[in-house]
């Protein structure tokens, strides 16, 4: 005698429809959550979803037509940062709550991997796409005119946006640590990052740092650009290596916190006090710059809120609900011990 299977069938939209006696286009509507039924209706369909165990077909979603996708396309610099890994999990927590699935990539700071992580990404038919950068090559910006899907364009403010921007200016982040190094009366500064960050253009708070600081007097003494991606031992070794071969400096400003306090410890193990030997001032807002005896002296981004607002900011777009072109956010200085 056969032995009877113990699988038990997959439900399917048919068997909800019938289940909830309504059509299948109306369970399609309230699993996406989208208008044109009832809170009755609503209600009764949920229950026939929970009580029949039932899961979403994504693939068949993705493939159907973009409206009805719940995939997104979410590409950043690079998936190890600290920073873009905190947008990161605030995007992905936002998107599940309501039903999209985020595709993560990294384009490493260059617009030609950007272009090809977007080419396999639209195979997909996502919904929309986030994006960490507003500057594009001219493929991507064919290929996104070309798929017609909303596109949020996130971190660096983007005040001409290709759809919707959400962030805050770095321009700004580095011309206020300038305006606050002068205040505190520092003239001779150095800039410590990555090789690969700067010369991809990406690292307007240097720039912003650079023109407030000489306007008012000050010395941009040495820029050291690291073949390295920051990080603590990044900043650990630059400042090694910067301060044995400069000597005429009295500040450094890193790319960021990892780097700013790389640095600091490597100033502490050879006996340079900070700031009465020199200044040290990073960027991001990194969790363990607060919790040192000498908190360092650096730019708070909100990176938690950067990465809900995309989120919410792409789904409102593909309700159809109004949405802003610009969004921006605020990054506070905050005036440690270090400068």
């Amino acid at each position: 005698m056969k032995e009877k299977s113990l699988k038990k069938p997959t439900a399917s939209l048919s068997h909800i429809a019938e289940a909830a006696g309504v059509s299948k286009m109306t369970v399609s509507r309230v699993l996406r959550d989208v208008d044109g039924f009832s809170e009755a209706t609503r209600e009764k369909v949920l229950r026939e979803v929970e009580k029949s165990g039932y899961l979403p077909n994504r693939i068949a979603a993705a493939f159907g037509p973009s409206s009805a996708s719940t995939l997104v396309g979410v590409c950043v610099p690079r998936m190890s940062s600290h920073f873009f890994g905190v947008v990161l999990d605030n995007i992905e927590h936002t998107f599940q709550r309501f039903g999209f699935q985020a595709i993560i990539g990294s384009h490493n700071q260059q617009v030609s991997e950007e272009e090809l992580w977007l080419k396999n990404i639209l195979a997909w038919r996502p919904a929309g796409v986030l994006l960490s950068s507003k500057h594009h090559s001219k493929g991507t910006l064919k290929l996104l005119k070309d798929a017609g899907i909303p596109v949020v364009e996130f971190w660096n403010l983007n005040t001409s946006p290709l759809s919707m921007s959400v962030g805050f200016n770095e321009y700004d982040s580095g011309f206020d640590m300038a305006r606050y190094a002068i205040l505190k009366g520092y003239k001779k500064a150095a800039l410590l990052g990555s090789l690969q960050d700067w010369d991809s253009g990406r690292l307007d708070r240097f720039t912003g740092f650079e023109k407030c600081f000489t306007d008012a007097g000050g010395k941009i003494v040495h820029k050291d650009k690291l073949n390295d991606t920051p990080g603590f031992y990044s900043g650990f070794y630059g400042t090694e290596n910067l301060l044995n071969r400069m000597q005429d400096v009295d500040m450094i400003y890193f790319q960021d916190d990892t780097m700013a306090l790389g640095g600091l410890a490597w100033c502490q193990r050879k006996g340079i006090r900070v700031p009465e030997d020199i200044g040290i001032a990073g960027w991001g807002g990194h969790e363990a710059a607060s919790i040192l005896v000498e908190r360092l002296t650096t730019t708070e981004v909100p990176m938690q809120k950067i990465g809900t607002l995309s989120a919410e900011l792409l789904i409102r777009k593909l309700r159809e609900e109004p949405t802003d072109d610009v969004t921006a956010v605020t990054a506070k200085l905050v005036e440690g011990t270090t400068l």
